[in-house]
């Protein structure tokens, strides 16, 4: 069986903190090591695993706009032949060996993913070896990922539009904010051909600066001469499809504000179309930097989980929003922290002024005691759940591969958090969460739109309904056929899920986008 899956976000590492190991369990065994072809192969060995679970990340990003429409094309066929057999083919192989391949696309990278019955690891790697060495792109699938194309709406949706926009002002022009992040034009993809995807095939899915990781109950020393003996042949590369980094280190703060006049609902194809977006752009630090630690407490008691203090602001006290989360945001352009709230039309303005106003609050006057134990607390649960499967440990492996960390680097993060103290953190809010220094991006429906606080320290200006009383309470936002009570939606977690196999977001073959 194979799917293909889309992601929207950069990819980041999962900077969460994993439960203790029991004294009883000795530290997972890993080995690396680089082929000559510049591939480099992690192989990490979980005994007993009745599934192997293998990652590979291959550089990707959209940095050439003259390649996207060829981009999109090849990651929605690749998989679905190869010169030795057909779509049909290539399931039956896999159901044989208990196999699954999905493919997976980021805003740098192309990832496959194969999770496969333990005996069936040396057929899996060979399969892969196949659907890299010996691609096919048949006529009839091309044609019909081009079908596809042409139905999906090629617009990109608002919070894309708003990302792109926010991230511009901040860092400068950059391939993340450019039209060629997203889908690609209609009449591009209709005029490619097979060899267009086998030219683009020959030079971007390559060995050269991509990485493999099998997570498997074989003998890691065992694993990696297997995966060097199956993937020798493959040769080529690097691509120089790799991101480049943002022109400044820190974004340059401001507002932005967009708006679309009429009802924008039709032709987005996003869920939030006809609400107001809030997004802002603040300064990050890396997941490898020394100082991340008490940054990431900061972030998670900020906006990591639907208790924090811009749910409890924003959400439940004055019922602007009913999505709202903040999180870091990284990849080889950089790292930011990054604030979304979708509310109802008409309240972008005073949806900013309230984060504003919870970024100051926490600069200034630093987190309490009770707030950095709970962000500990719960950063130790969430990895409990996020990473209960051999499929999500992979793709965390595989996350950190991509982002040059050694695969043990969750276990020393562990200490590092336990070791940071409440003043470490206020010191990090002070330092990164003034808004000041914050990019404030909002996005209206309509021409009907309320005025955004040009400075972060100007008053919040009430969202009035036409016709309405002006001092009757405002609104609670609530979206349509949705429970007001409800929780806060997904990607409340302490930083928005690595695009990874486990964790990347279905959008049926759009492209990525920043």
């Amino acid at each position: 069986m194979t799917r293909a899956r889309t992601a929207v976000l950069p990819t980041g590492v999962p900077p969460t903190l994993p439960p203790p190991a029991p004294p009883s369990t000795a530290p997972r065994t890993t080995l690396s090591a680089v082929l000559p072809t510049g591939l480099r192969v992690l192989a990490a060995h979980a005994p007993a695993a009745p599934l192997a679970e293998l990652r590979l990340v291959i550089p990707y990003a959209r940095t050439e706009p003259g390649l996207a429409a060829a981009q999109e094309l090849l990651t929605a066929c690749l998989g679905t032949g190869s010169r030795d057999r057909t779509r049909q083919g290539i399931a039956d192989r896999a159901a044989d060996l208990g196999a699954e391949l999905s493919t997976v696309v980021t805003a740098e990278s192309l990832i496959l993913s194969v999770s496969v019955l333990a005996p069936g690891l040396p057929g899996a790697l060979d399969l892969l070896a196949e659907l890299l060495l010996r691609p096919r792109y048949e006529e009839g699938e091309v044609a019909l990922a081009q079908r596809r194309a042409a139905a999906a709406p090629r617009a990109p949706a608002p919070r894309v539009r708003l990302r792109r926009a926010a991230l511009a002002h901040g860092f400068g022009p950059h391939p993340l904010t450019s039209e060629s992040g997203g889908s690609a034009p209609l009449l591009d993809v209709v005029s490619l051909g097979p060899d267009d995807l086998l030219a683009l095939h020959a030079r971007a899915v390559v060995p050269g600066g991509s990485s493999l990781v099998v997570l498997a109950g074989e003998e890691p020393d065992a694993v990696l001469r297997l995966a060097g003996e199956r993937l020798a042949p493959w040769s080529g590369g690097p691509s120089g499809l790799t991101l480049p980094p943002f022109a400044r280190a820190v974004p340059r703060p401001g507002a932005v504000e967009l708006t679309e006049p009429g009802n924008s609902e039709a032709g987005w194809g996003d869920a939030v179309a006809g609400q107001s977006l809030v997004l802002t752009v603040g300064p990050g630090v890396p997941t490898a930097d020394p100082l991340h630690a008490p940054f990431h407490l900061a972030q998670l008691l900020l906006g990591g989980y639907a208790s924090a203090r811009l749910a409890r602001q924003v959400r439940d006290r004055h019922g602007l929003a009913y999505d709202v989360s903040a999180g870091l945001r990284e990849n080889g352009a950089g790292s930011w922290l990054e604030i979304a709230c979708a509310g109802a039309p008409g309240g972008a303005g005073r949806i900013a002024a309230e984060i504003t106003r919870c970024l100051r609050d926490l600069a200034e006057d630093g987190p309490s005691r009770a707030e950095v134990d709970r962000a500990r607390a719960y950063a130790a649960g969430f990895t409990r759940f996020a990473l209960a499967t051999r499929a999500e440990e992979a793709s965390a492996l595989a996350g950190f591969a991509a982002a040059g960390l050694e695969p043990d680097w969750l276990d020393g993060y562990r200490d590092r958090l336990a070791a940071v103290t409440p003043e470490q953190v206020a010191e990090a809010a002070a330092r990164h969460l003034a808004p000041d220094r914050t990019v404030v991006a909002t996005y209206e429906p309509g021409p009907t739109t309320v005025p955004v606080p040009r400075s972060p320290h100007a008053p919040a200006p009430r969202a009035v309904p036409p016709h309405a009383d002006p001092h009757a309470p405002a609104p609670r936002a609530v979206p349509p056929h949705a429970d007001p009570h409800a929780p806060a939606p997904a990607h409340t977690g302490p930083h928005a899920p690595a695009p990874t196999p486990a964790a990347a977001t279905s959008h049926d073959q759009k492209g990525a986008h920043p």
